[in-house]
């Protein structure tokens, strides 16, 4: 599935003289995470350190006194307990007015912690405001503010659409400014990454991958081997990529023996000298190196005998060592066994889940729906087929919406159901192309449309569900021939091809509380 991505993983690393860096990224809510503020010397002090050893009341009621007379650090540790709720009673506009009189003071972090909240608001006027505080900041500042701008507006958070170019340009002026999480966030953005893809520059995206690596930064070791081996074959050059994860293999980045076994599998075709790569890096226990060697021993490549028991094992190990896709391949081959251990296979799939695989998500709110562990547990099966649906995955959009038609696990709300109908159907799902065929041909949560109907049945058709030919029967039986006609014109348009594909996490919030009929 081709989805645009929109959710960069972005450290903001936030710094003053005064405090230390504070991990915080961007989210699509007001609830951005961010650590407890520290200060190395000051007179707020005493009220961070209460702060951070969990005695927040004590901290808050340190800072007041100090922050009355103007101190930033400790308008900070205000503002953040405002906005955490821990030691304040949690306020959004008591945060602002804190962050605010912080930044007044000289608190770079409070500028940007202020910006986040702003910029996450659904208000456009507050998200200007924030706009508008982040380039004043980008005046002294361009690495942290232009960073978080840039990510703003691929996100479209200040205009109606994201705005490719904008980002790119914020971004590029904070490479400028030797900012080396943006130079990284720019290379990604020229391979695709972000769902621009006539954005994508290979030469651009490794030069700039080259600039990070040079400036010191070990995250970039990895990536610019990796394409200098794997990637467009124009730039590939193998004694430079090699000695760039020697590096990084130096610095203990065992992912490096992933990118030179993938190297020597995918553009050498050496099987051979490509399981030597992976089992380096499954003997440091790197997860993607031992899923490798497991596919190996499974298939019976590279000079090894096919074996189940030991793929099983290494996948085990994999799965142990973090690897989603493992527990995930174990589940399902469990699931698959003449007498299945269920509990077994439960376990990995929520190892999975909870590592955030839509796909196992979905998986598990199947096996929760179907009883196959003992009872049936519809409500389960809803929460795991939500967050699987928030990803963009069609299947679990079309079994939300059928738990929404049929009210299992919810109560019934045919609005909700469509609206998931339609997100899948538009990533060509075919059972959940029939769901909203049914519902525009019954007329629930919606007006009754049967043209409509009768296009989406026999799109769902097309895309091979072949129990929409009795739904589609029944309403060409009750079309006059001028509703036929306009129903072949429905099918004629819905086959057309998009603009765009869906956004991941474009599945909209369930509203529980409104009943349909």
């Amino acid at each position: 599935m081709t989805t645009r991505t929109l959710l960069l993983a972005l450290a903001l690393s936030l710094s003053t003289a005064t405090v230390a860096p504070a991990a915080v990224s961007l989210g699509t809510g007001a609830d951005a995470p961010i650590a407890p503020p520290t200060v190395a010397e000051g007179p707020a002090k005493a009220a961070i350190d209460a702060y951070r050893e969990g005695r927040q009341s004590i901290g808050v009621d340190l800072a007041k006194p100090l922050a009355e007379k103007g101190n930033a650090d400790a308008l900070f540790l205000l503002g953040f307990a405002a906005e955490t709720g821990q030691g304040l009673p949690s306020s959004r506009d008591a945060a602002l007015e804190y962050y605010k009189k912080a930044a007044a003071a000289g608190h770079k972090d409070a500028t940007y912690r202020r910006a986040l909240i702003l910029l996450n608001s659904k208000e456009d006027k507050d998200r200007q405001e924030g706009r508008e505080g982040l380039e004043n900041a980008a005046k002294t500042d361009p690495a942290n503010a232009g960073r978080i701008l840039g990510e703003a507006w691929l996100r479209g958070l200040l205009s109606e659409k994201p705005d490719a170019d904008k980002a790119a340009d914020w971004w590029s002026k904070a490479s400028e400014a030797g900012d080396t999480p943006s130079i990284l966030i720019l290379a990604r953005f020229y391979e695709g990454a972000f769902g621009f893809p006539e954005k994508t520059d290979a030469k651009r995206s490794l030069d700039l991958y080259k600039k990070a690596a040079g400036l010191g930064d070990e995250s970039a070791l990895i990536p610019l081997g990796s394409r200098l081996l794997n990637g467009d074959e124009k730039f590939r050059n193998e004694k430079e990529g090699r000695e760039w994860l020697g590096k990084a293999i130096e610095k203990k980045q065992f992912a490096a023996y992933l990118a030179l076994g993938d190297f020597e599998e995918n553009v050498k075709k050496e099987d051979k000298a490509a399981l030597a790569q992976y089992q380096k890096g499954a003997e440091e226990k790197q997860p993607d190196c031992l899923l490798r060697v497991a596919a190996f021993q499974l298939e019976g490549k590279g000079g090894l005998e096919k074996s189940e028991e030991k793929g099983r094992e290494t996948l085990a190990k994999a799965a142990e060592a973090g690897s989603a896709l493992a527990s995930l391949e174990m589940a399902s081959r469990i699931s698959k066994d003449e007498k299945p251990d269920l509990l077994g296979a439960y376990k990995y799939l929520l190892s999975a889940s909870n590592a955030g695989l839509a796909v196992a998500q979905n998986e598990l709110g199947l096996l929760y729906v179907s009883g196959n562990l003992g009872l049936s547990d519809p409500t389960a099966g809803v929460a795991w087929f939500t967050l699987a649906a928030k990803s963009g995955h069609a299947a679990a959009q079309n079994n939300l919406g059928t738990l929404y038609e049929r009210g299992m696990g919810v109560p019934v709300n045919y609005n909700n159901a469509g609206q998931l109908y339609s997100l899948a159907a538009n990533q060509g799902h075919a059972a959940a192309t029939t769901g909203l065929a049914r519902l525009h041909a019954s007329g629930l949560g919606t007006d009754q449309n049967l043209p409509k109907a009768w296009a989406l049945a026999s799109l769902a058709i097309e895309r091979g569900d072949n129990e929409a030919k009795t739904l589609l029967g029944d309403i060409t039986s009750k079309l006059s021939e001028g509703q036929l006609t306009q129903a072949k014109k429905e099918l004629d348009e819905l086959k057309k091809p998009k603009e765009e594909a869906p956004k991941e996490g474009a599945t909209p919030k369930p509203k529980d509380e409104k009943k349909d009929k």
